[in-house]
């Protein structure tokens, strides 16, 4: 039974890659091909969903090793699994749909849907491997094919850019991959999975740890590069030049590698503590520069890609706090949200005009906004305690539902105007109150859902983790506040500098390219 789920799933990256291959020439047109593309996508969806349903009725399964020594092609169906080949089936045949409208009439339609196609079955690979050779081969096969998609239109100089900057990241990030899968294998003498991620659950390390902790780091390095965090984060927001869809994809499903490494091999990475540590840093840095920078962007898709930028460093640095059920949650909720936003950008203003109203009380008074900050303080940790959650057992989990509840502090402080309303103060109050249970109910819920597939935060939770999450609180206070100020003293000299300097991303792009033209100079001309 455990071989015919694990078949089934393999199923359906089988399809896409068979409609990439076969389905120009069956179909006869472009628009004709990418019909078949959406019945190969619907086909993908409904063996993801059939495969998620065996794993929730059998539990975790895996197919028998091909090769010899640990090391070859095998299945691994588990709820972290399944969970992510839904995801990015649905997502998949969102984009694939899109496209066939988007692009017709394109001299390169029927091109685009087979790399479109190729670049999602080699995600669905990646998320279903069972053994690190096989996770290498998808991880690079995935790269390769989104290179094809950012060079759609190879003539103009930006894309031809940015995909030279990708492509150098995703080399040092292969390079970081294969280098820790060798020590890897060489301390464990397997390279199967589920056999590593349990015995780094039981503690059956022998040795010196040195080569686990390279390893993990190797490992961090490579999910941080996938990412795009700092300091190589620039080509994510160079990638406009490429077809919306593309976008999509990218923000909503491939960007997500780097967060699925880290959970798919959680039980080792706690086993080096410098390694989470990095993330934690790194992933808390990106988050709070990419939310800053996005505040002063004006383009949509840049605006959306900073978002990412600062999304994807929110979730690693939940990996390195060891909330991992609170990461997979975020990649899901960000997934959906970024795949809408990016294939509906082109209306987002006009649904910005339509939602749009004057506030009575214009931008909020700083003491208002330090009264509306307490508030919502003081209502995450109680609805932390409803739930059960504390400082010592989850310190991760509490500091991002402060961070989610302070995007309504300029909502509770307008609330509190110079003529107050009971109703409409009520009204925001109610609102916060909500979005503080619904928050640790996803959580707990969460928590359940991914059940023995992901470790329990309690190996992490400590003074250090703590410490950062407290850190990263205040961090995101200060931003809050920062951009009532930013936006109440927009014409005095200190916050038009500091608006510049943000708007360019504190010029750390710049310097990559240069780096970048400095390689690349006659292809750049």
């Amino acid at each position: 039974m455990a071989a015919s789920l694990c078949a089934l799933a393999v199923l359906a990256p089988l399809t896409l890659v068979a409609t990439a291959l076969a389905g120009a020439r069956l179909a006869g047109t472009p628009r004709g091909f990418a019909g078949l593309a959406i019945t190969a996508a619907s086909v993908a969806l409904a063996l993801a969903a059939l495969s998620a349903l065996g794993v929730a009725i059998l539990g975790p399964v895996r197919s028998p090793l091909l090769g010899a020594g640990g090391v070859g092609l095998s299945i691994s169906l588990d709820q972290l699994a399944v969970t992510m080949l839904l995801l990015v089936s649905f997502v998949g045949l969102v984009v694939v749909r899109y496209s066939r409208n988007y692009l017709d009439g394109d001299a390169g339609h029927a091109k685009f849907t087979t790399w479109l196609l190729l670049t999602l079955a080699s995600v669905q690979t990646l998320l279903i491997s069972g053994n690190l050779a096989l996770l290498l081969l998808a991880w690079i096969a995935t790269s390769l094919a989104l290179n094809k998609l950012l060079l759609f239109y190879a003539d103009r100089p930006a894309a031809r850019r940015a995909a030279s900057k990708k492509f150098v990241a995703s080399r040092i990030g292969d390079l970081c991959l294969l280098s820790a899968i060798v020590l890897i294998y060489a301390r464990f003498g397997t390279l199967d999975i589920a056999d590593l991620n349990a015995a780094a659950r039981a503690g059956h390390v022998d040795g010196a740890t040195v080569p686990i902790t390279l390893a993990a780091l190797l490992i961090v390095f490579t999910a941080m590069l996938k990412s795009a965090q700092l300091p190589l984060h620039g080509w994510l927001i160079e990638v406009m030049e490429t077809p919306t869809p593309v976008s999509a994809l990218l923000h909503a499903g491939i960007i997500n590698a780097g967060g699925f490494l880290i959970l798919r091999l959680a039980d080792l990475l706690l086993l080096a503590s410098p390694a989470l540590n990095v993330l934690a840093v790194v992933g808390g840095a990106t988050a709070l520069f990419g939310s800053l920078v996005m505040l002063t962007q004006t383009s949509v898709k840049v605006q959306l890609a900073y978002s990412t930028i600062a999304q994807m460093g929110f979730m690693l640095l939940q990996c390195g706090l060891g909330a991992f059920s609170s990461a997979l949650l975020h990649i899901l909720a960000h997934s959906l949200y970024k795949a809408h936003a990016f294939l509906s950008s082109g209306s987002v203003m006009d649904l910005a005009r339509a939602s749009w109203t004057p506030s009575p009380g214009g931008q909020p008074h700083p003491g208002r906004l330090l009264l509306a900050l307490a508030a919502v303080t003081g209502l995450t940790f109680a609805a932390a305690a409803a739930f059960g959650i504390t400082l010592q057992t989850n310190p991760a989990q509490i500091a991002f539902g402060l961070i989610l509840l302070m995007g309504l502090v300029h909502l509770m402080a307008n609330a509190i105007d110079e003529r107050p309303s009971a109703f409409v103060i009520g009204r925001a109050g109610a609102t916060a109150v909500g979005v503080a249970v619904v928050y640790f109910a996803l959580q707990a819920g969460m928590t359940v859902l991914v059940g023995g597939s992901l470790p329990s935060h309690a190996g992490v939770a400590g003074p250090l983790s703590t410490t950062i999450a407290a850190f990263v609180v205040v961090s995101f206070a200060a931003v809050t506040l920062f951009q009532n100020q930013m936006m109440r003293r927009a014409e005095a000299p200190f916050w038009i500098a500091a608006y510049v300097h943000l708007r360019q991303g504190l010029y750390l792009n710049t310097i990559a390219n240069r780096l970048v033209l400095s390689f690349w100079p006659r292809r750049q001309a």
